[in-house]
Protein backbone atom coordinates (compact mmCIF):
# COMPACT_ATOMS: atom_id res chain seq x y z
CA UNK A 1 0.00 0.00 0.00
CA UNK A 2 1.17 3.52 -1.02
CA UNK A 3 2.45 5.43 1.64
CA UNK A 4 1.31 8.98 2.29
CA UNK A 5 3.16 12.41 1.19
CA UNK A 6 2.83 15.89 1.75
CA UNK A 7 0.90 16.48 -1.69
CA UNK A 8 -1.65 13.52 -0.58
CA UNK A 9 -2.61 15.95 2.23
CA UNK A 10 -4.69 19.17 2.80
CA UNK A 11 -3.86 22.21 3.91
CA UNK A 12 -5.56 23.74 7.41
CA UNK A 13 -7.85 25.82 5.29
CA UNK A 14 -9.09 22.93 2.78
CA UNK A 15 -9.34 20.64 5.60
CA UNK A 16 -11.38 23.25 7.52
CA UNK A 17 -13.60 23.34 4.76
CA UNK A 18 -13.99 19.12 4.09
CA UNK A 19 -13.44 18.04 7.42
CA UNK A 20 -17.48 16.87 8.08
CA UNK A 21 -17.53 15.35 4.54
CA UNK A 22 -14.03 13.70 5.18
CA UNK A 23 -15.08 12.67 8.99
CA UNK A 24 -18.25 10.99 7.87
CA UNK A 25 -16.69 8.88 5.47
CA UNK A 26 -13.85 8.16 7.25
CA UNK A 27 -16.64 7.11 10.11
CA UNK A 28 -18.27 4.80 7.71
CA UNK A 29 -14.80 3.75 6.53
CA UNK A 30 -13.41 2.65 9.76
CA UNK A 31 -16.65 0.53 10.55
CA UNK A 32 -15.47 -1.55 8.45
CA UNK A 33 -11.99 -2.42 9.39
CA UNK A 34 -13.15 -2.77 13.69
CA UNK A 35 -12.73 -6.26 15.03
CA UNK A 36 -13.99 -6.39 18.39
CA UNK A 37 -12.54 -9.62 20.28
CA UNK A 38 -14.98 -9.87 22.82
CA UNK A 39 -16.72 -7.25 24.83
CA UNK A 40 -13.53 -5.56 26.10
CA UNK A 41 -11.06 -5.68 23.15
CA UNK A 42 -10.90 -4.63 19.66
CA UNK A 43 -9.00 -4.66 16.73
CA UNK A 44 -9.24 -1.08 14.70
CA UNK A 45 -7.66 -2.09 11.26
CA UNK A 46 -5.41 0.84 9.82
CA UNK A 47 -4.47 1.78 6.66
CA UNK A 48 -3.92 4.69 3.85
CA UNK A 49 -7.06 6.68 4.39
CA UNK A 50 -7.30 6.22 8.23
CA UNK A 51 -3.92 7.63 8.88
CA UNK A 52 -4.67 10.22 6.46
CA UNK A 53 -7.62 11.44 8.71
CA UNK A 54 -5.09 10.31 11.61
CA UNK A 55 -2.38 13.31 10.25
CA UNK A 56 -5.06 15.58 8.98
CA UNK A 57 -6.21 15.48 12.36
CA UNK A 58 -2.85 16.18 14.03
CA UNK A 59 -2.05 18.68 11.87
CA UNK A 60 -5.25 20.87 12.26
CA UNK A 61 -5.12 20.17 16.33
CA UNK A 62 -1.47 21.01 16.55
CA UNK A 63 -1.55 24.01 13.80
CA UNK A 64 1.22 22.40 11.98
CA UNK A 65 2.10 23.95 8.74
CA UNK A 66 6.15 23.89 8.62
CA UNK A 67 7.18 21.43 5.88
CA UNK A 68 9.67 20.00 7.99
CA UNK A 69 6.87 19.19 10.86
CA UNK A 70 4.28 18.01 8.65
CA UNK A 71 7.27 15.24 6.97
CA UNK A 72 7.87 14.54 10.88
CA UNK A 73 4.31 13.44 11.18
CA UNK A 74 4.08 11.71 7.49
CA UNK A 75 7.35 9.57 9.00
CA UNK A 76 5.60 8.34 12.60
CA UNK A 77 1.66 7.92 10.60
CA UNK A 78 3.14 5.88 7.14
CA UNK A 79 4.58 2.91 9.57
CA UNK A 80 0.93 2.27 10.31
CA UNK A 81 -0.01 1.86 6.92
CA UNK A 82 0.11 -1.95 5.68
CA UNK A 83 3.18 -2.98 3.39
CA UNK A 84 0.64 -5.42 0.86
CA UNK A 85 1.99 -8.60 3.13
CA UNK A 86 0.66 -7.80 6.71
CA UNK A 87 -2.04 -5.95 8.56
CA UNK A 88 -1.27 -2.92 10.95
CA UNK A 89 -3.61 -2.28 13.94
CA UNK A 90 -4.62 -0.36 17.13
CA UNK A 91 -5.42 -2.84 19.51
CA UNK A 92 -7.43 -1.44 22.34
CA UNK A 93 -8.45 -2.49 25.62
CA UNK A 94 -12.07 -1.70 26.33
CA UNK A 95 -13.63 -0.71 29.60
CA UNK A 96 -16.01 2.83 30.41
CA UNK A 97 -15.36 2.52 34.25
CA UNK A 98 -12.34 3.53 35.16
CA UNK A 99 -11.96 1.10 38.17
CA UNK A 100 -12.86 -1.82 35.69
CA UNK A 101 -10.37 -1.20 33.34
CA UNK A 102 -7.67 -0.34 36.60
CA UNK A 103 -8.24 -3.79 37.35
CA UNK A 104 -8.24 -5.02 33.39
CA UNK A 105 -4.82 -3.82 32.56
CA UNK A 106 -3.13 -5.20 35.94
CA UNK A 107 -5.09 -8.87 34.79
CA UNK A 108 -3.94 -8.42 30.97
CA UNK A 109 -0.29 -8.11 31.32
CA UNK A 110 1.07 -9.39 28.20
CA UNK A 111 -2.34 -9.65 26.18
CA UNK A 112 -0.71 -8.16 23.35
CA UNK A 113 1.63 -10.80 22.61
CA UNK A 114 -1.35 -13.08 22.60
CA UNK A 115 -3.38 -11.61 20.30
CA UNK A 116 -3.65 -13.42 17.15
CA UNK A 117 -5.03 -13.56 13.25
CA UNK A 118 -5.40 -16.57 11.09
CA UNK A 119 -5.91 -17.05 7.26
CA UNK A 120 -8.18 -20.42 6.87
CA UNK A 121 -6.45 -23.54 8.92
CA UNK A 122 -2.68 -21.85 8.59
CA UNK A 123 -0.86 -21.18 11.59
CA UNK A 124 -1.86 -18.21 13.65
CA UNK A 125 0.02 -15.25 13.07
CA UNK A 126 0.60 -13.58 16.74
CA UNK A 127 0.73 -9.75 16.74
CA UNK A 128 4.32 -8.40 16.57
CA UNK A 129 3.69 -5.32 19.34
CA UNK A 130 4.76 -1.82 19.94
CA UNK A 131 7.49 -2.09 17.42
CA UNK A 132 7.48 1.99 18.10
CA UNK A 133 8.04 1.74 22.21
CA UNK A 134 7.16 -0.74 24.98
CA UNK A 135 3.89 -0.08 26.59
CA UNK A 136 3.98 -2.36 29.57
CA UNK A 137 5.19 -3.22 32.88
CA UNK A 138 5.45 -5.79 35.14
CA UNK A 139 2.39 -4.35 36.85
CA UNK A 140 -0.12 -3.47 34.08
CA UNK A 141 -0.47 -3.58 30.30
CA UNK A 142 -1.20 -0.16 28.46
CA UNK A 143 -5.40 -0.29 27.33
CA UNK A 144 -3.69 0.84 23.50
CA UNK A 145 -0.64 -1.17 21.76
CA UNK A 146 0.22 -0.85 17.86
CA UNK A 147 0.30 -4.17 16.02
CA UNK A 148 1.58 -6.05 12.91
CA UNK A 149 0.59 -9.02 11.68
CA UNK A 150 3.40 -10.54 9.03
CA UNK A 151 1.95 -12.73 6.77
CA UNK A 152 3.24 -15.67 4.84
CA UNK A 153 3.29 -16.33 1.35
CA UNK A 154 1.64 -19.75 2.13
CA UNK A 155 -1.00 -17.30 3.86
CA UNK A 156 -1.53 -14.93 1.14
CA UNK A 157 -1.97 -17.37 -1.70
CA UNK A 158 -4.93 -18.81 0.28
CA UNK A 159 -6.39 -15.19 1.04
CA UNK A 160 -6.18 -15.16 -2.75
CA UNK A 161 -8.35 -18.55 -3.14
CA UNK A 162 -11.18 -17.31 -0.66
CA UNK A 163 -9.95 -18.75 2.90
CA UNK A 164 -11.73 -16.88 5.73
CA UNK A 165 -9.81 -14.90 8.37
CA UNK A 166 -9.77 -16.05 12.00
CA UNK A 167 -8.60 -14.17 15.10
CA UNK A 168 -8.93 -14.31 18.35
CA UNK A 169 -6.95 -13.77 21.82
CA UNK A 170 -5.31 -16.94 23.72
CA UNK A 171 -4.17 -14.82 26.93
CA UNK A 172 -5.71 -17.02 30.09
CA UNK A 173 -7.14 -14.08 31.39
CA UNK A 174 -8.87 -13.03 28.36
CA UNK A 175 -9.74 -15.55 25.69
CA UNK A 176 -11.56 -14.89 22.66
CA UNK A 177 -11.95 -16.72 19.24
CA UNK A 178 -13.64 -15.69 16.06
CA UNK A 179 -13.97 -18.25 13.22
CA UNK A 180 -14.25 -16.74 10.81
CA UNK A 181 -14.36 -13.06 11.54
CA UNK A 182 -17.30 -10.96 10.13
CA UNK A 183 -17.69 -11.44 6.39
CA UNK A 184 -17.88 -7.25 5.79
CA UNK A 185 -14.49 -7.19 8.16
CA UNK A 186 -12.63 -9.68 5.98
CA UNK A 187 -13.39 -7.75 2.63
CA UNK A 188 -11.56 -4.94 4.06
CA UNK A 189 -9.26 -6.28 4.84
CA UNK A 190 -8.08 -8.44 1.62
CA UNK A 191 -7.56 -5.12 0.22
CA UNK A 192 -4.29 -4.67 2.11
CA UNK A 193 -3.15 -7.37 0.50
CA UNK A 194 -1.10 -7.36 -3.04
CA UNK A 195 -1.81 -10.37 -4.44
Amino acid sequence: MEKLTRTDLLSLENYAEQRADFRAKIMAHKQVRRLALGDHAALYFEDRLTMQYQIQEMLRIEKIFEAAEIEEELSVYNALIPDGNNWKATFMIEYTNVDERREALSRLVGIEDKVWLQVGDAARVYAIANEDLERTTADKTSAVHFMRFQLSAADIEALKAGAPINAGIDHPAYDVSLKPAPENVQASLRTDIDF
